[in-house]
């Protein structure tokens, strides 16, 4: 749309999931605006919209809410990565809590949804272990802007960890325009490992100066252009291998959380046998194996199931199935006797209908739900529970401070 597009003015009520503040048009619509705060009066301009709902973008705060500050970083607001630096850190635990209760109660149907406080981020800043950067046409470092419809050169940016962030900025690349993206990720004893995405199985011509790991991924094939393919994170003083391919968690700090939270839940004794789904390159299986007499893993990751025996090599009473879950857990239904605890960490898509049919076949006494979409979460407990089971907690966990992303460990018992 112009800039002929009519402009309104709204009051905005309350942050949805996603990053936006939601009011109303003048004929009622709902309207979704970035950047905006609940209680403000602002001027917007419509840039999408159907009959049921519009979203807009922020022209002009008329009345500013006394919860605004200023933005830490000179993108914010024009740079697709920050949704809520313009609130304190507390604002935004508060805000995620209830946009967290709202999904339950709206999309899950579940009414007064036990969700517990908010575990906050030992980091608001620079907490980042991993961060993904586009390439513009002349070859700069960037991120996707706000409106998700091109590039925007970058200068600075507060979320990487100390060791990506005094890296990044002397990243040059030469106009290339078969490299998608790049990106950087930091292990412990400050490694350093450059991932280069790439639709084009060469690896490109590269010019290597600093003492960092470099290695070229196409299709989820590494090659290694300098130093190794993987780097170590450690969690809890324990060792990690993660490939270049394979996914872990970005803050190291909250993973240490998350994994303590499981622990202190999970009701494991020496008898018990452990199903670990989306289980990646095995953060949780690691610390879960000793307490138990079976733990068997599934993941669809071909780098991540490699890690995923490098990282639980010393056990004995460990197993593992490559596959998809919608695939691996019916075929594993009635052949793997009574389950004591199941965890499940799906992807933002949350749990595939025949994964969670096996799910509710297999019957584990306790199923942990590990989040990184509320929506999606909603949807799946909401078959859960009407397939027998009664959610005892939701715990929210900031691991993505400045950003609407919100993970949580739920706890269901049958």
């Amino acid at each position: 749309m112009d800039s002929q597009t009519p402009t309104f003015e709204v009051h905005l009520e309350k942050l949805t999931y996603g990053g936006e503040a939601m009011g109303r048009l003048p004929d009622g619509r709902a309207v979704f605006v970035p950047f905006g705060l609940p209680g403000e009066d602002v001027r917007v301009r419509v840039v999408f919209e159907k009959s049921s709902f519009a979203r807009a973008e922020l022209l002009e705060v008329l009345s500013a809410s006394p919860d605004r500050i200023a933005p830490k970083c000179k993108h914010f607001g024009k740079c697709g990565g920050c949704h809520y630096q313009n609130l304190t850190y507390k604002n935004q635990l508060q805000a995620k809590v209830e946009i967290l209760r709202d999904q339950l109660q709206r999309i899950g149907k579940i009414e007064n949804p036990p969700v517990q406080p908010v575990v906050a981020s030992p980091f608001e800043w620079n907490y980042r272990n991993h961060v993904q950067f586009h390439l513009t046409a002349e070859g700069k470092v960037a991120f996707v802007n706000a409106k998700g419809n091109s590039t925007l050169p970058i200068e600075e940016c507060h979320l990487p960890e100390a060791g990506i962030d005094s890296f990044w900025r002397d990243l040059q690349f030469e106009s290339n325009k078969d490299i998608e993206r790049v990106s950087l990720r930091a292990g412990r004893d400050e490694e350093l490992l450059v991932v280069l995405e790439s639709e084009n199985p060469e690896p490109p011509e590269l010019e290597i100066e600093a003492d960092v790991s470099v290695v070229h991924l196409f299709d989820e094939h590494p090659v290694v252009i300098a130093g190794r393919e993987y780097l170590t994170i450690r969690v809890l003083g324990k060792d990690f291998h993660v490939s270049a391919a394979s996914f872990f968690q970005v803050n190291t700090g909250m993973a240490e959380r998350m994994v303590e939270h499981l622990l202190a839940k999970l009701p494991l004794t020496p008898v018990s046998t452990v199903l670990d789904v989306y289980c990646g390159a095995g953060l949780f299986s690691k610390f879960l194996a000793s307490g138990c007499v079976r733990l068997i893993g599934v993941e669809s990751s071909e780098s991540a199931c490699e890690d995923f025996a490098i990282n639980l090599d010393e056990f004995n009473n460990v197993e593992l199935y490559e596959g998809a879950a919608e695939e691996i857990l019916p075929a594993l239904a009635g052949k793997i006797g009574d389950i004591s605890c199941m965890i499940v960490d799906p992807p933002r898509a949350g749990i595939e209908k025949h994964a969670l049919d096996a799910i509710l076949n297999i019957k584990p006494g306790v199923l942990a739900y590990v989040s990184c979409d509320p929506s999606t979460l909603a949807r799946d407990a909401a078959r859960l529970v009407s397939g027998g089971y009664r959610l005892l907690e939701v715990t929210p966990f900031d691991l993505f401070p400045q950003t609407y992303h919100i993970e949580s460990i739920s706890i269901f018992e049958i």
